[in-house]
This record gives structure tokens, sequence and C-alpha cells, in this order.
């Protein structure tokens, strides 16, 4: 059975000039920010770490709490390959634990540094106001563009997180102020697509599988819009990429969500949706005032709905369009878990996104293709797919 799973992130939101972003305007934009010191326990030791990590594999729900120990106790071993190698093992090589295992490392190893040290309530709730104009401000000057993400799609049985490939898609993007973002499938496996399977941005509803969308300019703009709610607490410092971040985490209700989970069990089977409240964290760098990172986890999915679990982190980098550097995700990782009747898989798709450039008015996403984009480095170039034959059923094949 085929089963199609779609992540939207993609706010209604999109920032033209028909709906402009309203400003935060009263004097305490974010109340949530709390000022009472916590208690903290003492750091994980190496044995409780690695007991907890070969827990993982049978008990997957251990990864929250693995992570939720990292943040708050830190560790006092230091972290060697052979460690690094074992997470990546047991954890179905969980971008979001590797992430956290290396922030801990870096406290561990500079514990008194400007750094690792937790700035003043005043200091994060400045900077993290300043987050949010310049967050807004940019998406208000967006220009429009082209960007090619390049997708590695993997599924696991039950909750293993036994990840295998199934396939790879390389997907053209466009964005424009008016139109918010627009898809178009340009191969399968390294194949050109078919003309039916590319058209227009319900590609996923043709191709199958998991697809998101909305990881550019709408979904942290929607984060910071003051209909969100959202309600931000700075618990953490991070390095990312050689820049200083404070880390905040964040919670936004279903009341007031925009986010959506899709769901259906084949391609002509209709599909059920869910709004779900989200929470996470995000990265803001304290020279620059942008957001880094965002790990989005939803929340408040309703019970007997399909899917049951849905995740993503994403990072940002600077990227040049017509000569201006933009803020733009360089990758990110979204996992989803389904079940239908006894039958239960996890998702994983793995997202590069490359070659970003200005995308002209005179031109139509359904005129793009491959030749459109610089080529593949080759370090980018992945193995031929194979899919386990227990799976074949739940998998169209290109």
């Amino acid at each position: 059975m085929i089963r199609i799973l779609f992540l939207s992130l993609l706010a209604v939101f999109i920032g033209s000039p028909s709906s402009p972003i309203r400003a935060q305007t009263d004097n305490s934009p974010f109340p949530s920010l709390q000022t009472e010191p916590q208690t903290k326990a003492p750091p994980l030791t190496n044995q409780e770490f690695v007991r907890m990590l070969y827990q993982l594999p049978a008990n997957p729900s251990m990864r929250e709490r693995l992570v939720q120990d990292l943040r708050t106790r830190g560790i006092n071993f230091q972290v060697t390959e052979g460690l690094r190698s074992l997470v990546a093992t047991k954890s179905g090589n969980d971008s979001l634990l590797r992430h956290t295992l290396e922030e801990a490392e870096r406290r561990r190893a500079n514990p008194t540094s400007t750094t690792a040290r937790l700035p003043s309530m005043a200091e994060a709730t400045e900077l993290l106001e300043r987050a949010r104009k310049a967050t807004l401000g940019a998406a208000q000057a967006m220009p429009d563009y082209l960007v090619k993400q390049q997708i590695t799609r993997s599924h696991a049985l039950g909750q293993t997180n036994n990840w295998v490939v199934y396939d790879r898609l390389s997907i053209a993007v466009s964005y424009r102020q008016s139109a918010g973002e627009q898809y178009k499938l340009l191969s399968v496996n390294g194949m050109p697509a078919g003309e039916e399977e590319s058209e227009g941005s319900g590609y996923g509803k043709k191709l199958g599988g998991t697809t998101s969308s909305g990881e550019y300019v709408s979904m942290l703009a929607d984060l910071f819009d003051p209909q969100t709610r959202a309600e931000f607490q700075p618990v953490d410092t991070d390095t990312v990429r050689g820049h200083r971040t404070i880390v905040y985490e964040y919670v936004v209700k279903q009341e007031f969500s925009r986010q959506t989970l899709s769901w259906s069990a084949s391609l002509t089977s209709p599909e059920v949706h869910a709004v779900v409240g989200y929470r996470g964290r995000i990265w803001v760098d304290r020279e620059t005032n942008r957001v880094l990172r965002l790990e989005d986890i939803s929340s408040e999915i309703p019970s007997g709905f399909p899917i049951t679990a849905a995740s993503s982190v994403i990072d940002y980098d600077l990227v040049t369009i017509n000569e201006q550097s933009h803020l733009l995700p360089s990758r990110a990782v979204i996992e989803l878990s389904d079940h239908l009747g006894q039958q239960s898989e996890q998702t994983r798709n793995d997202i590069l996104f490359r070659g970003y450039r200005k995308f002209g008015a005179e031109v139509k996403i359904t005129d793009i293709d491959d030749k459109d984009f610089p080529p593949d480095k080759p370090e980018e170039q992945e193995p031929k797919p194979v899919t386990p034959p227990a799976l074949k059923p739940q998998v169209k094949k290109p």
C-alpha cells in the first residue's frame, strides 16, 4: 500500500504587499521569558549516556529524554570519535541528537567562556526582539528566487530508526512574494521525471511518499508573527558554524498554529488533514540577530490521526542572489512517523539546497529543468538507492 505523508510548514502568511507583516507593539513582546534560576542535576556520566543510548533501538521515545538531559545537565566526559560512531549507529544517525551532543561537548570543554555562559535575561530579551524585527524585515525584502532541492528519502519499519533509502529526488523550487513557493520535480534517482509527475506543486500526490514545504521564508516569519503567540525562553548557548548564538525554546499552541499535517493511504485515496501545535528551538546569532538553526516538533496531534509524530531541523546560511546576501536554508532533515491499523513506519527526508539564484518575472516554474542549475559537486553524488523487499509494496517505484 502506498502511503502519502505531507508536512506542510508553509504558513498562510506569505509576506506579500497585500498582507503586510504586523509589528509587535506592546512593551513586553515575549512575556513568557522567566527570570527564576533553575536547579540543575549533575552532569551525565559516560556510563549513563551509553546506557541510555543502548536503549534507543528498542525504545525510540528515550531519544527525547536523552536530548533533554544533554541540554539541561551537560556531560562530564570527552566526546570521542568512537562515541560519535556509536551515537550514529544506535540513533539511526539522528541529526538532533548529534547536534545536542556537540553542544554539550563545547560547554564541557570550555565552561567559563562567554560563548558557553547563558546571558542575562535583559540581553536575551533584547536579542530576541532584534531577531524578530530582522526576520520579519528580511521576509518583506526577500527577492524572487529559484533553488534546487536534492532530497534523499528513507524509511524504517515500526519505530526502529533502521533507515533504508528508497529514492532520491531533484526538485526545482521557486519563490515569489506574490505567489509563495512553487515546486517542480526534475528527476527521480537520476532519471528525468515524467511530465505528469513533475507538474506543479502537487507532484507529491502523483509520486507518493513524504513531501514538505515552507522551509524558506514563511516558516520563520510565521513563528515571529504576533498572531502566532509563540512563547520563548532562553535555555542555552551554542556556536553554529563559528557564530556565537543564544538558544531559545519556543511553544506555539494548536489554536494559534497554521502548521498542517496531511496523510493519504494511497495515490487515489482522499487526504486527511490536521492543524497541529509545535514547539522546538531556535539558534539566534548574537551579532547578526538572525536565526541560524530551527528545530520544529509537532505537538497536540489529534488522537487517532495517522501521523503520530513529525519533526524537522533546518540550518540557514547566507547565499548571494542578484549580488545581495540573504539568509536561506542550506540543509533540512524532516522526520515523520505514521500508522495504519497494526502497521507503522517512519520516514525521513534529508534535503540539501543548491544553486540559489534570482527568478525572473517572465519565467515559469514549469519551464525550469536541470540545465538551469550549476552541476552538482562530486561529493554530493549518492550511490544508487536500495529498497528492502519487505517495503516494496509501500513505495511507488519510478
